[in-house]
């Protein structure tokens, strides 16, 4: 197909799945579930009425409800696209009205905190299979997703150590797969350090650049924004970013993040001294060395050389 998903599966992967949350991600997943034919019904739960109505509009589920106990009831797969600090809660309310065999799992972009939270909630019987679909744009809400949206990007599965049904696992797997994603299994803890270094501390610098300028006494506001040059221009769009989700990141993987900014701050502090002594030379070879690590992110098919980080034409 033209939109790179191919055809429709012939069988679906599994018969009812539940989204509980349907923002960019849960919106996103209804939409290809319903384009591929991965879920015989898909039903979607929110805890907001507008929200549901709107989905309601938008044709994206056989079933819409803000009753989260109604929507897992029966559900062989339920995924949870909420912010991470409201994973525990959720999977409290759930938790007694999933059937045996079925599969959680959610998409946040922490894990090992994931794990912790939601797995002391779920009776015997039930597989917990957290995973991260490492795909996103700063909007939000069930008119933000679209269908292609994790095609060709990484989709991280983290099964608790341990705790690993073999089937339940392969089902997740497919199901990314069937999305248009590639698929990693990882440890939680393992994939917390990764995200720390790859996207969460990037936020974090982002949001204190732009809180930089912003706080700047010397430059005004209408200066930043009629003279803001590419690079400011993308950290604007990162910091635009949902702040509650990236609330909930810095709390639940403070470890992985502060181990990380302990690192960043030591090289910021050599970048200091090459600069204050004139170190050319160091400089240079450091640029030298750090491009190298976005040709080789473009190399890989996880962006394009194309300004605006890629995005002008995709969609995004």
């Amino acid at each position: 197909m033209a939109d790179g998903l191919g055809d429709k599966l012939a069988a679906p992967i599994v018969a009812r799945v539940a989204l509980i949350g349907l923002g960019l991600i849960g919106s996103s997943l209804a939409r290809v579930m319903r384009r591929k034919n991965i879920a015989h019904t898909i039903v979607a739960a929110d805890a907001s009425e507008d929200v549901c109505a709107r989905v309601r509009e938008l044709a994206l589920a056989d079933d819409v409800t803000t009753s989260l106990e109604e929507a897992v009831r029966d559900a062989d797969l339920v995924i949870l696209c909420v912010p991470v600090g409201a994973s525990g809660a959720v999977a409290e309310r759930i938790g007694p009205h999933l059937k045996a065999g079925a599969i959680l799992s959610d998409v946040g972009s922490v894990k090992g905190a994931v794990v912790t939270a939601v797995q002391p909630h779920l009776p015997e019987g039930v597989h917990l299979l957290p995973a991260h679909p490492v795909a996103g744009t700063e909007y939000s809400g069930p008119d933000a997703g679209f269908a292609t949206l994790f095609l060709n990007r990484w989709c991280i599965v983290t099964p608790p150590n341990g705790h690993t049904d073999e089937q339940a696992l392969a089902t997740l797997v497919e199901v990314w797969r069937a999305a248009g994603s590639n698929v990693e299994v990882m440890a939680p803890q393992h994939h917390d350090l990764v995200l720390a270094i790859t996207s969460h501390v990037p936020h974090l610098i982002a949001y204190n650049i732009v809180g930089t300028a912003d706080d700047l006494e010397q430059v005004t506001e209408s200066e930043v924004i009629k003279f803001s040059a590419g690079g400011f221009r993308d950290f604007t769009r990162i910091a635009a970013s949902d702040p509650t989700m990236w609330r909930d990141v810095f709390l639940h993987n403070k470890d992985a993040v502060l181990d990380v900014l302990g690192r960043f701050n030591e090289d910021l502090a050599a970048l200091q001294r090459m600069i204050r002594w004139g170190d050319g030379q160091s400089l240079f070879d450091f640029f030298t060395r750090t491009r190298a690590i976005r040709r080789g992110i473009i190399a890989a098919g996880q962006e394009t050389a194309a300004p605006d980080f890629g995005r002008r034409g995709s969609g995004e």
